[in-house]
């Protein structure tokens, strides 16, 4: 394969541009005209000079993804799955706003953390995707919203909220995430401000400290439990890094001005959902700056788990508020085409499970 202009950023580029005798000043103009959306073939940078594109095009191509499916759900949530140039099935939800739209994407094919409750984690990993893989499936969305009649006034208007809580562990593809998160925040690129970018993950403790040492991105923290024990068996991770160090890590983490850490809890019947577990809860979390999401489970023909009763969810959400935290019920949104929290599987692997 020769190499992908996307998985560049703009400086990257610059670089490459130098060692094929190229002029690296270049590089602005040829990274600008990469990230706008219908861009697609060398052969038609009418910014650059015809001989100078004949020696990138020799060179270098450029990886475009397009929806392999799409899927509409009645609440408007649509999930896109991807077949990417090996064959490998990945998948992205838009969770469309009256005034603000949200894409979730995938940064793995799979996930190696083994998460009792997701699906992902049931297909293992399969690969860690690319930059490239991961912009387009942003590049990919906004095409398809601007073909349906989404109207903005630059291309980065059409999403106002991009979150890594697709398919895999962001900061388990770490390298590849940082150049991502360089190539979505570039003021040449799809100009993404840190505020609209929200990073998820289920407690890769020393990636933690090193992606807020990197960038100033909003962070969430998959958490599901109060107590070691019970996150031991829900998420495999915390048998490595358990509450206390992921909670120091928080601690720690360079908030911008007037941010806070997202504290997602998933709730399941007899399992988290306490009163003595909210109480634990707002004890561990004292004095982290947060807002907690609770998330009724997803129920899944796949998984034994059960959704708690409306009343236990809002005693649990009343406990937290009572002890001041804000703390919103997260509606489930695209549940009915299997795109909400911990659904997100390729077909050929939800047919195996």
């Amino acid at each position: 394969m020769s190499l992908d202009l996307r998985n560049l950023t703009s400086a990257q580029l610059a670089d490459f541009l130098e060692t094929l005798g190229l002029p690296g000043n270049r590089a602005p103009h040829i990274f600008r005209w990469l990230f706008h959306p219908g861009n697609t073939d060398i052969s038609s940078m009418g910014i650059v000079k015809k001989e100078l594109r004949q020696v990138i095009e020799k060179n270098a191509s450029i990886n475009v993804i397009t929806p392999s499916k799409t899927e509409t759900a009645k609440d408007g949530t649509v999930k896109f799955s991807f077949r990417l140039h090996d064959g490998v099935e990945i998948e992205s939800v838009l969770i469309p706003g009256p005034r603000r739209h949200t894409l979730c994407v995938s940064s793995q094919a799979g996930c190696a953390m083994g998460c009792a409750f997701c699906l992902t984690g049931r297909m293992g990993l399969i690969r860690n995707l690319r930059p490239s893989e991961i912009v387009g499936q942003v590049m990919a969305v906004m095409e398809f919203m601007v073909s349906n009649g989404v109207v903005r006034s630059t291309p980065r208007e059409l999403i106002n909220n991009l979150v890594f809580m697709g398919m895999g562990e962001p900061l388990a593809n770490f390298e590849h995430l940082l150049t991502t998160l360089a190539i979505l925040m570039d003021p040449l690129g799809l100009e993404f401000t840190e505020r609209r970018i929200t990073v998820s993950t289920c407690g890769l403790v020393p990636r933690i400290r090193e992606l807020g040492e990197a960038v100033k991105v909003n962070l969430a923290i998959s958490l599901h439990a109060a107590d070691d024990k019970t996150r031991n068996q829900l998420m495999p991770v915390n048998r490595t890094y358990p509450i206390a160090s992921l909670l120091k890590a928080c601690r720690e983490y360079p908030l911008a001005p007037g941010k806070v850490i997202l504290i997602e809890y998933i709730l399941f019947r007899e399992i988290n959902d306490s009163e003595e577990d909210a109480c634990l809860l707002a004890e561990i979390l004292h004095g982290i700056p947060c807002r907690i999401n609770l998330m009724p489970f997803n129920e899944s023909e796949f998984m034994s788990f059960q959704c708690p009763d409306s009343t236990v969810i809002k005693t649990f959400q009343s406990i937290l508020k009572e002890a001041g935290f804000t703390t919103l019920i997260r509606n489930s949104r695209g549940g009915e085409i299997s795109a909400a929290c911990g659904q997100l599987a390729s077909q050929a692997n939800r047919d195996q499970l």
